[in-house]
């Protein structure tokens, strides 16, 4: 894989990802010339990861960058292109990548027609913006998006998430939206599900939840990610009706709210259960029947 030359890298903007991406770059020997960031939080992180890297407007960014690297949030990312090859930011030769999860690289086509290289780099990781990121990027994939048929687009844009020590992952562009889909589904709510057990554990009187979930959360995830589905157990996948209905009841009477998300989850959890064998075909109506009770039911 061909190594970028040393490259000046313009950073739009300095936030959680876009100061620890820049400050990746130059870990690996690119130089990053100009940042923009106006927030208190984006000022303080560039002092922080990219110190002495002036802040400016992003159209002077991006002209005093060979590499411009556009971390911004995705509905932003639309208009900050537009409105860089308006105002004559952009030039021939220039690489111009976003880090947006769900684009591919048609949102960079005012850029391309300005004559710039374009490349789609996202990194599968969540950022706090501090210097820690540096060090789990090395354990992170990035998937690497470029035009159909450019071989030159995609060698730079795995050589750039090599040099982060990083591992790229090749994304078709056409599969972007639903490669996007996979990630936030997993990701987000994780985040979601683990919070409202947490927040059950509380109303039960546990008083430290993180420490009794983590080792649980923990390995369910390892052997869900080693075995797939082969790795459920709990009352769904055994077919415990009874046990399945007693918590529906706790939930009507403790977390309503929670109640909807509990029913689809294991409705779904029931549905890959029964199709991988797990859950007895024999079992399986009176689970489904049990999901999809009303709560006034659940009492019978």
């Amino acid at each position: 894989m061909n190594r970028p030359a040393r490259l000046a890298v313009g950073v739009v903007s300095a936030g959680r990802v876009g100061a620890v991406l820049g400050a990746a770059l130059s870990r690996a020997g690119h130089t990053v010339v100009a940042a923009s960031g106006v927030s208190k939080e984006s000022v303080q992180r560039a002092e922080d990861l990219l110190p002495d890297v002036p802040l400016l407007p992003p159209d002077e960014v991006v002209r005093r960058a060979d590499l411009v690297l556009l971390a911004l949030p995705d509905d932003a990312l639309p208009g900050m292109v537009r409105g860089l090859a308006a105002a004559d930011a952009l030039r021939p030769g220039q690489i111009v990548v976003h880090t947006c999860g769900a684009h591919g690289i048609d949102v960079l086509a005012p850029a391309v027609e300005h004559g710039a290289l374009p490349i789609a780099l996202h990194p599968v990781m969540t950022f706090t913006g501090r210097a820690e990121d540096l060090e789990r990027l090395v354990t992170c994939c990035f998937g690497v998006t470029a035009g159909d048929g450019d071989e030159a687009g995609w060698s730079v844009g795995e050589a750039l998430v090599v040099e982060m020590g990083a591992e790229p992952v090749r994304v078709p562009d056409a599969a972007r939206p639903l490669y996007h889909t996979a990630l936030a589904h997993g990701a987000n709510h994780l985040v979601t599900l683990v919070a409202e057990a947490a927040e059950l554990l509380s109303k039960a009187g546990v008083g430290d939840p993180e420490r009794m979930l983590g080792p649980l959360l923990s390995a369910a995830l390892d052997n869900a990610l080693r075995h797939g589905d082969r790795a459920l157990t709990g009352p769904v996948a055994r077919g415990d009706v009874g046990t399945v209905l007693a918590h529906l009841r706790v939930l009507a009477d403790h977390a309503p709210d929670m109640l909807p998300t509990y029913r689809a989850l294991a409705a779904r959890t029931a549905e890959r259960a029964e199709e991988n064998g797990l859950l007895r075909a024999d079992l399986a109506p009176d689970v489904f029947a049990a999901i999809k009770r009303g709560a006034g039911e659940d009492r019978s």
